[in-house]
């Protein structure tokens, strides 16, 4: 398979949507970013990375953090991970407080926003959130093989400064019980990583393992137990996208997770981890001119996660 011939075809045939959806505007660093910009990666099982359009700028991966927050806390706490929250879609907004409400704290999963933060809290030890983001660094360039992978500090400020209700959240959490750290000790890690920025290339590169059940296929390394790569898979796959979940799986047909940086990684079973940033949003906040390139891709490849 051709994959440089299919990525190149991609382009031609969204350069007339580029542009369209919105970008993030309630963090003002994302607000900037210009919305025409586009790339799109692949990286395969020899470790190649193909990419086109500005697959080697770095972009705010936001929600895609979630991803790998989640995979290293199943590592550390195993089962104990869904005694604090659940696996299963929300159909709301991704920080919806009412639902968290109406659950007695514990939110719907691990990749909307609450859930995503009873995550961060469970890889910090000690109130020590600085070794608790470094740790995350370390994983991540290690698995990209690219020592450069860091966090964009204007956006975790900027993060920081808006986080209203991100804050809402985590004190509602707290008053349930379902913290073990300090609020803003929990929220520092978590608006940080959540301001990593990496290319397309990159993040292609360091989700690799897990289109390999949990081994990087380059180094033979396991990241994860095979199982639980299935389930970080599974989980992807119906809460990736938030409420518009249901819609990215029936289009698309492959685990992901979406950012409003304007990025989406998506992981093609025994094929490869492929990653692609727009920064305009649709209504749910998934990249709109992204998800229409992976759709491109997956007619021309016939990838599924159901074939």
């Amino acid at each position: 398979m051709d994959l440089d011939r299919i990525l190149a075809e991609i382009v031609d045939e969204i350069a007339p949507h580029r542009g369209e959806g919105r970008v993030a505007t309630y963090i003002p660093a994302l607000a900037r970013v210009d919305p025409r910009k586009f790339g799109m990666a692949i990286a395969t099982r020899d470790g190649a990375v193909r990419g086109v359009g500005e697959a080697d700028e770095r972009f705010s991966v936001q929600s895609i953090s979630k991803v790998f927050t989640f995979a290293l806390a199943l590592e550390k706490v195993g089962a104990k991970l869904w005694e604090r929250v659940g696996r299963e879609p929300t159909g709301s907004a991704f920080n919806s407080i009412v639902q968290l409400e109406a659950e007695k704290g514990v939110p719907r999963n691990p990749l909307i926003n609450a859930g995503a933060i009873i995550v961060t809290d469970h890889l910090i030890e000690a109130n020590d959130a600085d070794a608790a983001i470094q740790w995350v660094l370390t994983v991540l360039r290690d698995h990209a093989e690219d020592q450069s992978i860091g966090i964009d500090e204007e956006v975790a400020a900027s993060e920081s400064e808006t986080g209203a209700r991100n804050r809402s959240l985590a004190w509602f959490l707290a008053s349930f019980g379902h913290l073990d750290n300090a609020v803003e000790t929990v929220l520092s890690a978590y608006f940080r990583h959540c301001a990593l920025a990496l290319s397309c290339r990159q993040l292609a590169r360091a989700a690799l393992f897990l289109a390999f059940d949990g081994e990087d296929p380059v180094t033979g390394e396991r990241i994860v137990a095979p199982q639980r790569c299935r389930r970080i898979n599974a989980v992807m796959m119906t809460c990736g996208h938030y409420d518009n979940s249901g819609e990215f799986a029936f289009r698309i047909g492959l685990p992901g997770k979406s950012g409003v940086g304007g990025g989406i990684l998506a992981i093609a079973p025994k094929k490869g981890a492929i990653a692609v940033w727009s920064p305009g949003l649709n209504d749910a906040g998934t990249s709109t001119v992204g998800a229409l390139a992976l759709e491109r891709l997956i007619e021309k490849t016939g990838w599924s996660a159901f074939a």
